[in-house]
């Protein structure tokens, strides 16, 4: 009894000349992710957040894979099923390779357009960005080495900008536990600190960073508080005096002649 052989249907043609035929081969979805989700344009700069979203990106069109898999292999007698897998296969990677290079700015594009499948392209970019990155971890290593605060500024606008700098590593992915960050950051306070650091130094008990700052917050605001009243106190005693010494002066010719003058200073040494 004869059968019949099942012909597959014929499908879009596909940019590289192969015509797409229907087959088991399961589609990725395309589509299924609105553009506000779409990856900003990458510049070349922050490669690592623009990676790891243009990857979350893909993973949601079913397309991630295409960023490790090399086209298959037709071998010397292909069927058509093998010929119709092989051209879903560069039809998908076809798809993948552009929304990449449309998550380029222009000026990339045109670099890196030549690229032969999205595999070649996504490590192109990464053998490029990736040691850019790396340099980019050895400068806020550096400021975070170098930073060292002083006493013409308040500590707390200082903290400020220590925590900046701990941001930038850990978005440069290094950890820095936070019993070092404390450590850290005691160790960095001004020279007038010297006595609340040697405290906060042997204190047994762990704090966290925002306890720390808290800390650090209190002590400032007393300390301004001690010198406002301070200045204050230096204001009223020299218009006490002044104005007791100008009670016992006696005008004498074109000079001054201060008259009572044990009982100034005697005054003096009350205030």
């Amino acid at each position: 009894m004869a059968t019949s052989e099942t012909i597959p249907k014929s499908g879009p043609v596909h940019p590289s000349g192969g015509t797409v035929y229907a087959t088991p081969y399961v589609a990725p979805a395309h589509g299924s992710v609105g553009l506000g989700e779409r990856p900003e344009k990458f510049n070349g700069k922050d490669f690592k957040r623009w990676q790891h979203k243009m990857l979350f990106y893909l993973t949601t069109l079913n397309l991630a894979r295409f960023l490790q898999e090399d086209a298959p292999d037709l071998g010397e007698n292909p069927d058509r099923q093998t010929v119709a897998a092989v051209d879903a296969w560069k039809h998908s990677d076809f798809l993948c390779k552009n929304y990449i290079l449309n998550g380029l700015d222009n000026a990339l594009y045109n670099v890196y357009s030549p690229m032969v499948n999205a595999k070649a392209l996504w490590e192109s970019l990464e053998r490029k960005y990736k040691t850019e990155d790396a340099g980019s971890k050895k400068f806020v290593v550096g400021k975070f080495l170098d930073f060292k605060m002083v006493d013409s500024k308040t500590v707390i606008s200082q903290v400020q900008e220590f925590q900046l700098i701990l941001h930038n590593i850990h978005a440069e992915g290094m950890v820095l536990g936070e019993s070092f960050q404390v450590a850290a950051l005691i160790e960095k306070l001004p020279p007038t600190w010297k006595d609340f650091k040697n405290y906060l130094k042997h204190k047994r008990k762990e704090m966290k960073l925002e306890d720390l700052i808290v800390r650090l917050r209190i002590e400032e605001d007393n300390r301004q508080s001690e010198k406002k009243a301070g200045n204050y106190h230096q204001e009223a005693k020299a218009n006490v005096v002044e104005q007791v010494s100008s009670q016992f002066s006696i005008h004498v010719g074109d000079c001054w002649h201060w008259g009572f003058k044990p009982i100034v200073e005697k005054l003096e040494k009350q205030l």
